[in-house]
């Protein structure tokens, strides 16, 4: 019986999360399957073995890329010599393009076939860097509407799979379960603050977050607030988050709960969230809940992207619109003042918030339907079909 080897490269959380539906549904398509992985919890509790884990390579910004060359190189070295030892079926890339594309290049000098499972962000800027995708990738599977036209119109064999935020974005509790876990008056009004995924977000974003609640808390009295932890924060980051908001409660301003794996139901339960762009925007537009959007990098990151990139918006609920269906706050306005003055509108005005709801259903809408992780595996799963010329019975074993 042949075994189908396989390695998934997901550099950050989000990433480890998809790769990790996407290798539960591939081994239900090939039982077969022996997978290793740069990856996270996720990809671990999916079974998969993990050869670097991708908190050790998860950086923002063109800048602070250099803070991480050491471990990016030491990862890179491990894994092309595991690629040329093991030589496997088939190499599956998750966003985290810098990396990955690397390591895809070393695989196509070895002849193993190389399968993108969400694009990176290209259309965004450097868009010429989709020739260089097109000769290292056999196949891509992209997760939002807009994508796939564009890498048809650059030659690419490309499918849009639908978003597998859909079936991932579900809370296990009601609003009025999560505020009596927290001692939280019913009659209370929350407000969940997310400052990011990564090491990097979360220093440069967290004082910023701390300085809009005390002046969101005297714009609009009796506001409670929560702050989701991101899963793989290394236990540096995780122990300066704790000690920041520790140190805040312990002052006079408004206390700020923090939530350990239950951030959808932190986010649903809450009426405003105030976020770093990123994956997260589209799971609060799921969940249906307004928000502000903000974002800072290193000065120089920001000078530099500017010249980069080609769109008008950062963040994802945005770019699927076309418009602006969420405030965005970059840079030098991603200040308390703006942010402050921003939510206390959308806390106050009904018809604000109806509209901003009523644009993130029409952005949901042209997610697709559920079910991207099962048409990616499919597409992985006939891949490895023509790199081991076994096709398989979608209802036998290997």
């Amino acid at each position: 019986m042949s075994c189908d080897n396989v390695l998934v490269l997901a550099g950050e959380a989000s990433g480890d999360q998809h790769a990790a539906a996407l290798v539960n549904e591939l081994k239900g398509l090939r039982p077969n399957l022996h997978v290793w992985a740069v990856g996270g919890e996720r990809l671990e509790q999916a079974g998969t073995r993990i050869l670097v884990k991708s908190s050790e390579l998860s950086v923002v910004g063109i800048t602070e890329v250099f803070n991480h060359l050491r471990p990016i190189l030491s990862a890179y070295k491990k894994i092309t010599r595991w690629l040329s030892n093991v030589r496997p079926n088939l190499l599956i890339l998750v966003d985290f393009p810098e990396f990955n594309l690397l390591v895809a290049r070393k695989a196509k000098a070895l002849g193993i076939p190389v399968f993108y499972y969400i694009s990176p962000q290209i259309w965004a800027w450097r868009q010429k860097r989709v020739k260089r995708i097109k000769r290292l990738v056999d196949k891509m599977a992209v997760i939002l509407p807009f994508e796939k036209d564009f890498y048809r119109r650059h030659g690419m064999d490309v499918e849009f799979v639908g978003h597998p935020l859909l079936d991932s974005v579900k809370t296990r509790m009601k609003r009025d379960e999560f505020f009596s876990q927290f001692d939280i008056p019913p009659s209370r009004r929350l407000v969940c603050l997310l400052p990011g995924s990564r090491a990097g977000e979360i220093k440069r974003h967290i004082e910023l977050f701390l300085e809009t609640v005390v002046m969101l808390s005297n714009k609009v009295p009796g506001l409670w607030f929560c702050l989701p932890i991101a899963p793989g924060l290394q236990d540096t980051t995780l122990s300066l988050l704790k000690r920041k908001i520790e140190g805040f409660n312990a002052s006079t301003g408004p206390e700020i709960y923090l939530v350990e794996g239950q951030a959808y139901e932190a986010m649903s339960a809450s009426e405003l969230i105030v976020a770093a762009s990123g994956t997260v925007t589209l799971e609060a537009a799921i969940l249906r809940v307004p928000m502000i959007v903000t974002y800072k990098v290193s000065p120089l990151s920001y000078q530099l992207g500017k010249k980069l990139v080609k769109v008008d918006w950062v963040s994802l609920v945005n770019l699927i619109a076309g418009r602006e269906v969420v405030p965005e706050f970059l840079q030098d306005n991603a200040s308390p003042e703006y942010l402050s003055e921003t939510a206390k509108d959308l806390l106050e005005d009904h018809r604000a918030r109806e509209k901003m709801i009523s644009g993130l259903e029409e952005v949901v809408r042209s997610l697709g339907d559920p079910g991207a992780a099962k048409r990616a595996a499919a597409l992985a799963s006939s891949m490895l079909d023509k790199a081991t010329g076994t096709p398989m019975d979608l209802g036998a074993k290997s």
